[in-house]
């Protein structure tokens, strides 16, 4: 796996300048923290504990940007990449390559797309403002194994992800290894450089920056879906050893966020993006125990669950290219107001042709009724007659 990144930064340091939290208050816990012990903080609030960084991000100390990869693709003082194997059979392997940053930068104003850009705008934005920013990121790579042969690739972005067939000629690759773009700030993997569109309305941007081979600088572990727990391995780039370089495994049972609580309203440094409610600074992410290790297909088995507001921005940006951009807009409104004209004559034309229908049934039955009663009359005569007969009979 080799990958064209911007930043980097080992897990260890950034727990180093983190302080575990609860509800924005320190812990009381460990004395201190790494990644042999860092699941022991599940007993303080689970889900709910957050390495919150010690020094604001908007300062971008240097821990949170992080260490570049050397010429040859190495990040000699990091370990930002863990390899957890996933067995699905015996001839089925699911490689997991994840990758960690301490910061996210979101995007700002000119990553959104037109017309939206017009809607979401205001000061702050304008300004240059990002949003969806987050202390801690983890992102990876999937590259499914059948008989050793790899046969397809998943790609992590943002909160969603694709998958491609290995031979599809979108995966980018280079001396039998696919080569992942990581977008600048977020951190998305892509196969392709170039503008790549998000979340309906946004894009990200990925060039080709300083290559990382992440499989240098790794931690190597094989998962048990039945415990789902990890066991370190021997590095392939260490063949000669007897067993694993490291034995750190709690790292991974860790259930918190591995970066700030999303900052409250009342922060100075929080904003919100007008009318989609979007926030300037997120939770931090939790670790890779949530990513779906176990899943049938590339992607993940349950589908992302999107609300209104992205269901009917997406609507709107799938037909606003061909049928509301300028004055395609004026076009589709003159074919609309045809097509409902058209439909309003063609109710008010079947509602008259419903109504002398239903006169002429009412006509029908009123004519069948007079032949009734005609034929009633004619009855009741007759039996008047034959009355009249049997009383001049016995006179």
């Amino acid at each position: 796996m080799a990958s064209v990144l911007s930043e980097y930064r080992s897990t260890i340091t950034h727990i180093i300048n983190t302080i575990p939290k609860l509800n924005e208050q320190p812990i009381s816990g460990p004395s201190s923290v790494d990644l042999s012990n860092l699941g022991d903080l599940n007993s303080y609030g689970g889900e709910d504990v957050a390495l919150t960084a010690k020094e604001d991000p908007l300062t971008y100390p240097q821990w949170i940007l992080g260490e570049a990869p050397d010429d040859s693709g190495r990040i000699a003082n990091s370990v930002p990449c863990a390899v957890i194997l996933v067995e699905k059979s015996e001839v089925d392997i699911d490689a997991f390559y994840f990758y960690f940053y301490s910061f996210n930068e979101g995007p700002n104003i000119t990553q959104v797309m037109e017309p939206i850009n017009h809607l979401v705008g205001d000061e702050n934005l304008s300004s240059g403002m990002h949003f969806g920013n987050h202390v801690g990121d983890w992102e990876h790579n999937m590259v499914r194994f059948h008989n050793g042969t790899p046969v397809g690739i998943y790609y992590s972005q943002h909160i969603d992800g694709a998958g491609f067939k290995w031979d599809d000629a979108t995966v980018n690759i280079t001396d039998g290894r696919p080569i992942v773009y990581s977008a600048l700030g977020s951190h998305a993997n892509y196969p392709q450089r170039g503008h790549q569109i998000h979340n309906v309305a946004m894009f990200d941007y990925c060039d080709e920056g300083k290559l990382w081979n992440p499989a240098q600088s790794a931690y190597y572990y094989r998962f048990n879906p039945d415990s789902f727990t990890i066991t370190p391995i021997i590095s392939p780039f260490e063949p000669s050893s007897t067993e694993p370089a490291q034995n750190y495994t709690s790292w991974f049972d860790f259930t918190g966020h591995w970066g700030d609580i999303s900052y409250p309203d009342s922060d100075p440094r929080q904003e919100t993006v007008p009318h989609f409610g979007l926030k300037r600074f997120n939770s931090g992410p939790n670790g890779p125990r949530f990513k779906h290790l176990i899943r049938k297909g590339l992607v993940r088995d349950h589908a992302r669950k999107m609300g209104w507001k992205e269901r009917a921005v997406g609507v709107f940006m799938y037909w606003y290219p061909c049928c509301i951009r300028g004055w395609r807009l004026w076009r589709s409104l003159g074919i609309t107001a045809v097509i409902t004209s058209a439909f309003v004559l063609a109710v008010v034309y079947g509602v008259r042709r419903l109504k002398t229908w239903r006169q002429k049934q009412v006509y029908t039955k009123l004519k069948n009724d007079d032949i009734a009663m005609e034929e009633f009359r004619r009855e009741e005569e007759f039996l008047i007659g034959s009355d009249d007969d049997e009383d001049d009979h016995r006179r």
